[in-house]
């Protein structure tokens, strides 16, 4: 059986968190401290957390970044904090996703049935091209991009973004992360640099901001490739 842990101080969300996962099939842990969530994601190895931020005595970013110590389990951030540098904080902490509260439980319900899928699936390295819809394969290991059996010509660049995307697949990319990740550790604030080489990523391959298939927006957070692969 899946077990998910839940850290959050209001007794009143635990309750309600346990009596609606466990309706749906999972085990479900909860605890209403830091100290106690690090605590229990060391020995009781859950496959998923849920995470509040407003903890009575650690930060939810300080739980993730203990965490992330020893453990690569999926965590969802559920907190009342809306602001973009509190996503952002999170996610940079090692958060898979963040969700803000109030919430609807079917919307919960579908992000922990992503996140968990996402996990199961990132194990093993995929042994050929990705293949998603329009045509579009990317071949990790020859480093080729094609649609529709053409070759689509990215610069360096372009290319890594792509390749930053398609192996996190689902997980929301912040803007700090990204351009850490594709032009290195020097870079962080630069988001100017993103949109306009997630625009001509975009325009390459054959995606759109309005209707995205392959790379969707998160305002003012960064970006998420939102395709599944065959």
């Amino acid at each position: 059986m899946t077990t998910i842990l839940v850290v959050d101080d209001e007794a009143q969300i635990r309750r309600a968190m346990r009596t609606s996962l466990s309706a749906h099939g999972y085990d479900v842990v909860t605890v209403g401290t830091g100290e106690e969530g690090v605590l229990a994601a060391a020995e009781g190895s859950p496959d998923l957390v849920f995470l509040d931020l407003g903890l009575p005595d650690l930060d939810g970013e300080e739980v993730i970044r203990r965490v992330r110590a020893f453990s690569e389990v999926p965590i969802i951030v559920l907190s009342v904090r809306e602001q973009q540098t509190d996503k952002v904080g999170a996610l940079d902490a090692g958060a898979d996703d963040y969700l803000t509260k109030p919430f609807a439980m079917e919307e919960l319900l579908a992000r922990l049935r992503a996140t968990l899928r996402r996990a199961g699936d990132a194990a093993p390295a995929p042994a050929g091209p990705l293949r998603f819809d329009r045509g579009l394969e990317v071949d990790l290991a020859r480093r080729l991009v094609t649609r529709v059996d053409e070759p689509v010509h990215l610069t360096p660049t372009e290319y890594a973004l792509l390749e930053a995307l398609v192996t996190s697949p689902g997980k929301l990319l912040t803007h700090q992360w990204l351009l850490r990740t594709v032009w290195g550790v020097g870079y962080g604030q630069e988001s100017h640099y993103l949109r306009v080489y997630v625009r001509a990523l975009r325009r390459k391959l054959g995606d759109s901001a309005s209707d995205p298939a392959f790379i969707t927006t998160e305002p003012g957070v960064g970006y998420r490739w939102i395709a599944e692969p065959h």
